[in-house]
Protein backbone atom coordinates (compact mmCIF):
# COMPACT_ATOMS: atom_id res chain seq x y z
CA UNK A 1 0.00 0.00 0.00
CA UNK A 2 1.44 3.36 -0.92
CA UNK A 3 0.59 6.13 1.11
CA UNK A 4 1.14 9.75 -0.41
CA UNK A 5 1.65 12.29 2.21
CA UNK A 6 1.15 15.44 -0.01
CA UNK A 7 -1.80 15.81 -2.21
CA UNK A 8 -0.40 18.36 -4.20
CA UNK A 9 2.68 16.49 -5.56
CA UNK A 10 0.44 12.96 -5.77
CA UNK A 11 -1.79 14.36 -8.99
CA UNK A 12 1.07 14.79 -11.25
CA UNK A 13 2.91 12.28 -10.13
CA UNK A 14 5.99 13.61 -9.17
CA UNK A 15 8.37 13.03 -6.01
CA UNK A 16 11.25 14.47 -4.34
CA UNK A 17 13.86 13.47 -7.34
CA UNK A 18 11.83 14.69 -10.03
CA UNK A 19 11.40 18.14 -8.59
CA UNK A 20 14.95 17.80 -8.36
CA UNK A 21 15.70 17.72 -11.75
CA UNK A 22 13.01 20.03 -13.11
CA UNK A 23 14.50 22.89 -10.70
CA UNK A 24 18.16 22.04 -11.98
CA UNK A 25 17.20 22.28 -15.62
CA UNK A 26 15.36 25.38 -14.74
CA UNK A 27 18.45 26.86 -12.73
CA UNK A 28 20.55 25.95 -16.38
CA UNK A 29 18.19 27.72 -18.13
CA UNK A 30 17.89 30.49 -17.13
CA UNK A 31 20.07 31.14 -14.29
CA UNK A 32 19.61 31.66 -10.36
CA UNK A 33 18.78 35.09 -10.45
CA UNK A 34 16.02 35.55 -12.81
CA UNK A 35 13.76 32.45 -11.51
CA UNK A 36 12.28 34.79 -8.80
CA UNK A 37 11.41 37.29 -11.82
CA UNK A 38 10.32 34.74 -13.65
CA UNK A 39 8.30 33.09 -10.73
CA UNK A 40 6.88 36.86 -10.01
CA UNK A 41 5.89 37.56 -13.41
CA UNK A 42 4.08 33.91 -13.45
CA UNK A 43 2.62 34.49 -10.10
CA UNK A 44 1.19 37.99 -11.39
CA UNK A 45 -0.09 36.91 -14.26
CA UNK A 46 -2.15 34.07 -12.82
CA UNK A 47 -3.64 36.25 -10.36
CA UNK A 48 -4.63 38.62 -13.55
CA UNK A 49 -6.43 35.85 -15.39
CA UNK A 50 -8.19 34.75 -12.42
CA UNK A 51 -9.31 38.32 -11.55
CA UNK A 52 -10.45 38.86 -15.56
CA UNK A 53 -12.49 35.35 -15.23
CA UNK A 54 -14.04 36.43 -11.95
CA UNK A 55 -15.24 39.45 -13.03
CA UNK A 56 -16.79 37.97 -16.72
CA UNK A 57 -18.10 35.66 -14.14
CA UNK A 58 -20.17 38.36 -12.40
CA UNK A 59 -20.94 39.90 -15.39
CA UNK A 60 -22.70 36.62 -16.35
CA UNK A 61 -24.64 35.75 -13.58
CA UNK A 62 -26.12 39.75 -12.78
CA UNK A 63 -28.30 40.96 -15.21
CA UNK A 64 -28.99 44.48 -15.73
CA UNK A 65 -31.62 46.07 -14.25
CA UNK A 66 -32.74 48.25 -16.56
CA UNK A 67 -31.60 48.62 -19.86
CA UNK A 68 -29.51 52.00 -21.76
CA UNK A 69 -31.71 54.37 -23.72
CA UNK A 70 -30.56 54.64 -27.13
CA UNK A 71 -28.37 57.48 -27.95
CA UNK A 72 -28.76 59.76 -30.61
CA UNK A 73 -26.38 62.25 -31.72
CA UNK A 74 -29.20 65.39 -31.25
CA UNK A 75 -29.78 64.93 -27.84
CA UNK A 76 -27.35 66.51 -24.89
Amino acid sequence: MNIVLNPTLAIFGLGAPELLLIFGVLILLFGATKLPALAKGLGKSIKEFKKASNEEDEDDKKPSDKPEPPKTHGSN
